[in-house]
């Protein structure tokens, strides 16, 4: 339990500071881990599709078009769970 909430608070450290880089965030200090990014106009459409970009490099994570979904990615709590998630699946081969 105490190594997954490692985990998970450090790929929110990395999602903060990848929107951080590449969007604009008028106040880093007061976006908190469950501000939806889209409602506050951090991330559009085409942002969704970088922060896709982001975690597949990153985590070596494919993310299936079937996971574009708000609760896995419209906010930094949901992307790093989203990411741990991925991350503990069993690898299948095929």
């Amino acid at each position: 339990m105490m190594r997954e909430t490692a985990a998970l608070g450090a790929c929110r450290d990395q999602v903060r500071a990848f929107l951080a880089a590449n969007f604009y965030v008028g106040d880093m200090a007061a976006l908190r881990d469950d501000t939806s990014l889209i409602d506050k106009g951090i991330i559009d459409s085409t942002g969704v599709l970088e922060v896709v970009g982001f975690i597949e490099q990153t985590f070596g994570i494919a993310v299936d078009d079937s996971e574009l979904l708000p609760e896995n990615l419209d906010t930094i709590q949901g992307i790093a769970a989203y990411v741990i998630r991925k991350q503990e699946e069993p690898v299948t081969s095929g």
